[in-house]
């Protein structure tokens, strides 16, 4: 005679446990894991783009740290809101001059940020569409980094960030919006 799976006082197969386990481990990751996890830090970025003939172009900046190919992006700051801090970023990283084409963002990814300990920290970015008017060559972070025009599916494949890289994808139709 069965019943939940015991048969004589016997597990079945340890079928019943692992049902069990399974629904711990389910209500574990459902419930106690998000209530462990610290939110995401914010950032806020700047997708600076220009039109060059019919064709979109996006300013890509390297890292200081690393060299690779990234967007302006930084911390919120105080007295600032999102947007406004990308532009922010965008004249202190990359020397645009530009205007703000939307005050609410074009999209967002997540990306693991190395703190000085060496530990990653999840970072979500705030991606604001930034039209660019000028460019200058003196600004605050002229000679730490390297600017690069280029049309957005060449800069989806220079990013790391998968969320970045559909951003750059998706550009003409995001900017569309």
């Amino acid at each position: 005679m069965e019943q939940d799976g015991v048969t004589s006082g016997r597990i079945n197969g340890g079928g019943a446990l692992r049902k069990l386990g399974a629904r711990i481990a389910a209500a574990f990751d459902a419930f106690v894991r998000p209530m462990l996890q610290r939110p995401n830090l914010l950032q806020t970025g700047a997708l600076c783009h220009r039109r060059e003939g019919d064709r979109t172009q996006v300013l890509m900046i390297s890292s200081r740290g690393t060299g690779r190919w990234i967007i302006p992006k930084g911390w919120l700051m105080r007295g600032k809101n999102a947007g406004e801090a990308a532009l922010v970023e965008a004249w202190e990283e990359a020397g645009v001059r530009a205007v703000l084409a939307s005050d609410r963002p074009i999209g967002s990814y997540v990306y693991d940020k190395i703190t000085k300990r060496g530990l990653p920290v999840s970072v979500e970015t705030l991606v604001f569409s930034v039209e660019v008017q000028a460019l200058e060559d003196d600004f605050p972070e002229t000679g730490q980094r390297q600017r690069r025009w280029v049309d957005p599916d060449e800069a989806a494949g220079m990013v790391a960030e998968p969320g970045l890289k559909q951003i750059l994808l998706d550009l003409d139709t995001r900017l569309r919006h």
